[in-house]
């Protein structure tokens, strides 16, 4: 059978937003619901929605954090939810949200065990330091994401910021591994397939 292809999955997009104008804080935490505001606490207000399931911090200098998306689509909708439920509250947002990703964080699995130690040893760009953490750090020049490699073959792969770049990375990546001999394939499988996309030096 030729080699599986990377499974990805985005487990959380954060976009930052910007409103372009001041926000009366006590004002939205006093008429939204699903809210938390603790000044005292922490500078920011936390507005939580339910669908999209996210957590968007919002500050007084209109700036916004919108957290918990999986994917960019979703993010701009809770933040254009958030943005007409504040107006519908009759407090006034004038300008339309910029809104810009800023990470992209996803899960993958390669279908096959690693040996760390020699991807350590072998692969470029790499921290292994088995006694403080269990994966591999690998930063990947192109697309520029940083990849933890775990024995298990799963992968995190974080620091997209666009979509794309993620099975992007997991397919770069899986060749750079094979091609250096550190993936151990699954007796009886011949993952001598189509060649996957080396990484550029």
């Amino acid at each position: 059978m030729a080699k599986p292809r990377p499974k990805t999955k985005i487990e959380n997009v954060v976009a930052s937003v910007i409103l372009n104008q001041r926000l009366d804080l006590d004002e939205i935490a006093a008429t939204m619901p699903n809210v938390e505001f603790d000044p005292e606490q922490f500078p920011g207000l936390v507005y939580r929605l339910k669908k999209p399931k996210t957590a968007t911090l919002i500050f007084n200098s209109g700036k916004m954090v919108c957290t918990g998306a999986k994917s960019e689509k979703e993010a701009k909708r809770a933040v254009h939810k958030i943005v007409k439920n504040i107006r519908e509250a009759g407090i006034e947002i004038s300008g339309r949200p910029i809104i810009v990703v800023q990470n992209i964080v996803a899960s993958a699995s390669l279908g096959a065990e690693l040996n760390l130690e020699l991807a350590a040893m072998k692969l470029e760009n790499t921290l292994y330091e088995p006694e403080q953490f269990p994966g591999l750090i690998y930063r990947m020049r192109d697309p520029k994401v940083v990849i933890l490699l775990f024995g298990s073959g799963k992968l995190v792969i974080t620091g997209a910021k666009f979509e794309p770049q993620i099975p992007e990375a997991a397919l770069k990546v899986m060749g750079r591994l094979l091609e250096l001999g550190v993936i151990r394939i699954p007796e009886g499988e011949d993952w001598s397939g189509d060649d996957f996309a080396d990484e550029e030096e």
